[in-house]
């Protein structure tokens, strides 16, 4: 037996040898991806029974990240994944899947029986299957996001690797499956963008996904904080906490205390989920508008902008005069017994002369019809330049208000299309981020429709911050292009002809200096003679409401009294 262990010694070390140069040779022909490697080593044969086991241990790690990056949140058998542990994830995916099946099809799914068998995969806080949904939806934008931001190579190959590591096809074919279903029951997720990176430091999966979610967290608190129908209690202020520190969080309470002292006030009261202005509340913006407005005129001369010529109407002035043939009958009492008693001494009865009254003297005032018309292109929320135009608004409607009530005032925002806007809505408008355009020719239209119903003075207020972009074609639809393009041009300065043919004064406000803007300003001027300042935003209040009182012509004087010659 020795002799013949001796004699086949040889013949075994040949044949170990060559076994070896073998696998040497396959692994050497492994592709140069991850993808295909992991397959590669998949189907190899190992010889050392050490380096299999601590493959098939990297393998069971790399599943575990896979996995756990597809429903993170499972803990317990995820962190020391078997194959019995997988069978469970499969379980698992197969009733999460049935469950969305029978809603889909009308049935109620068994959502509590569910979260008893593998309410432990999930993270705490998870109480309806629409919860349940958003945050699977969230994991998976995390890993769109991930896909998306990588270069196609790269992408290409953490696919190849994910499609063999996940050879298990029942598995496959269940994730397949809450794919489709989350696709068709779930809104795309805004979440799931594209984020550039640059640097040379790696990161592990672990890593990417959870830079990932910090990235997709932002998103959504800047979401919150910018929606339209803003309210405190719709920012997630434990993740503005998180990401901003204390402060924000603190900030946000403070927020909520006001909007509760507001609605007790009476300023604001709720329609569903949102809050709304009420007459109050906008008259009071509206007076703190002009407040600050005036406030800021008591700085400077106001002198130079005043006029006013008296005559025959029907406003009384709180300046009294001996009464003549033909004044209006406005009696002032208290001054006429005055007269009487010094010229007849006090006795009873008290007798009275027509040379004894004393009434109040009228005020010829015009009376004026106004369109402000608004650029709310992006220009103008990017400068800086729409809050001090809204503001104007604001304070305009409320000084018309409350003391030209026979004025008339309509607002009209213009950017792609043009639009009337109701004082109400004032405060509660913001930008666009869909909208370009600056089309003041259907603005100018839109006015001239508007202020057809009126007789007397008749104006639009433009405050714009750039030269038209933007014209409505025959077929009613907007046509954008930047430079101006000679139609938009022609078309908007034939509207200001009609508006000049209309009588109505076209004055413009130029928060921005350009030459295109200059020179169709100039152009449009030439046509309806009408005026043109260029002024900053900060001035902007200062300037239209001074020229509109000032236009308005009335005697701001103190009283005083008449007496006997």
């Amino acid at each position: 037996i020795d002799r013949r262990l001796k004699e086949s010694e040889p013949d075994a070390r040949k044949l170990l040898d060559r076994i070896a140069r073998q696998r040497n040779d396959q692994l050497d022909r492994l592709p140069d991806d991850l993808g295909g490697r992991v397959k590669g080593l998949r189907d190899y044969e190992f010889v050392d029974d050490e380096a299999r086991q601590k493959f098939e241990q990297l393998m069971q790690e790399l599943q575990k990240q896979i996995l756990d990056q597809m429903f993170q949140g499972i803990k317990g058998s995820l962190q020391q994944m078997q194959g019995q542990d997988l069978s469970r994830v499969r379980d698992m995916v197969r009733e999460l899947n049935k469950m969305l099946e029978d809603r889909m099809e009308g049935r109620t799914p068994d959502f509590n029986g569910f979260m008893q068998r593998f309410g432990d995969m999930f993270p705490p806080g998870i109480n309806s299957l629409d919860e349940l949904l958003e945050h699977l939806q969230r994991q998976m934008a995390q890993m769109q996001s991930l896909l998306q931001s990588m270069s196609p190579e790269a992408r290409e190959e953490l696919r190849q690797m994910m499609d063999a590591l996940l050879q298990d096809d029942s598995l496959r074919l269940e994730l397949a499956r809450l794919s489709g279903f989350m696709q068709a029951m779930m809104p795309p997720s805004e979440l799931s963008e594209r984020y550039p990176f640059f640097g040379e430091d790696p990161l592990s999966m672990g890593e990417a996904m959870g830079l990932m979610e910090r990235l997709q967290q932002m998103d959504r608190l800047e979401s919150q904080l910018e929606r339209g129908s803003f309210r405190p209690d719709d920012v997630d202020r434990s993740l503005a906490q998180e990401l901003l520190g204390p402060e924000a969080r603190q900030a946000l309470d403070q927020l909520r205390q006001v909007t509760d002292v507001l609605e007790k006030a009476g300023y604001v009261e709720r329609k569903g989920r949102r809050l709304e202005l009420t007459p109050r509340g906008m008259r009071r913006i509206g007076q703190s508008a002009l407040s600050d407005i005036f406030d800021q005129l008591k700085k400077t001369r106001m002198g130079q902008h005043q006029l006013w010529r008296g005559g025959v109407g029907t406003d009384a002035s709180e300046e009294l005069k001996v009464y003549e043939y033909g004044d209006p009958f406005l009696l002032e009492m208290k001054e006429t017994l005055f007269n009487s008693i010094v010229r007849e001494g006090p006795r009873v009865p008290v007798k009275m002369a027509a040379r004894d009254f004393v009434v109040h003297r009228t005020e010829h005032m015009t009376q004026a019809s106004t369109v402000l018309m608004i650029d709310m292109s992006r220009s103008m929320f990017l400068r800086g330049c729409f809050l001090a135009a809204k503001k104007v608004a604001i304070a305009l409607d409320s000084l018309i208000r409350s003391q030209y009530p026979r004025d008339s005032l309509y607002v009209v925002g213009f950017s792609n299309y043009a639009v009337e806007l109701k004082p109400q809505t004032l405060p509660q408008l913001a930008l666009n981020d869909y909208v370009y355009g600056t089309n003041m020719q259907h603005g100018f239209q839109l006015a001239r429709s508007l202020l057809a119903k009126h007789r007397g003075n008749r104006q639009v207020i433009m405050i714009t911050d750039g030269e038209p972009t933007a014209h409505l074609e025959e077929n009613g639809r907007a046509s954008f292009a930047y430079p101006p393009t000679y139609k938009t041009i022609q078309q908007t300065l034939s509207e200001v002809k009609r508006c000049t043919r209309d009588r109505i004064v076209i004055n413009t406000f130029m928060l921005e200096r350009g030459p295109y803007l200059t020179e169709f300003i100039n152009q449009m001027t030439r046509i309806n003679k009408g005026c043109a300042f260029f002024v900053s935003p900060d001035r902007l209040g200062e300037y239209i409401l001074v020229d509109y009182v000032s236009g308005k012509q009335r005697r701001r004087a103190s009283t005083r009294r008449a007496r006997i010659a």
